[in-house]
């Protein structure tokens, strides 16, 4: 959407002219830097917040000459989505909590997997197969 439709949806909605609609978008974003510069940050209720942060100095590299590179501390300005943005734009998640039913139910048709228990099962034992392995190639006793 450009700044002139933006404008007129503006001015629609509100029941007012276009013009009144650009004044109403200038003083906001001129109210915007101006808080953003003296308060640190700027809050939009529903859209988010424009946030001034400060950055580290740190230590990158060149890609194509791979020398390291001193890059200075500096000051720069984000940009919060608030979560009712998100919400309505990306529709809202459910927890996987709220999907899955309280109690997971085991199949009863006598397939499933006892645990091993008893003097015969030990920790460093290898659970069973089920499959019988054959020794000495495909020659191991077949007539």
């Amino acid at each position: 959407m450009t700044k002139t439709e933006l404008q007129l949806a503006l001015a629609e909605a509100t029941q007012t002219n276009k013009k009144a609609a650009g004044a109403f978008l200038q003083a906001l974003g001129a109210i915007a830097y101006k808080a953003v510069k003296k308060q640190g940050e700027f809050v939009l209720p529903g859209f988010g917040k424009l946030v001034k942060q400060k950055r580290k100095a740190r230590t990158s590299f060149n890609p194509q000459t791979r020398q390291k590179v001193r890059v200075a501390a500096k000051t720069v300005v984000k940009f919060r989505v608030a979560k009712g943005a998100k919400d309505a734009i990306l529709g809202v998640k459910t927890p996987v909590a709220a999907i899955l039913p309280k109690e997971v139910k085991t199949p009863t048709n006598g397939r499933t997997r006892a645990k091993a228990s008893g003097p015969q099962a030990s920790a460093d034992a290898k659970p069973a197969t089920g499959r019988a392995r054959r020794v000495g190639g495909a020659q191991s006793g077949r007539a």
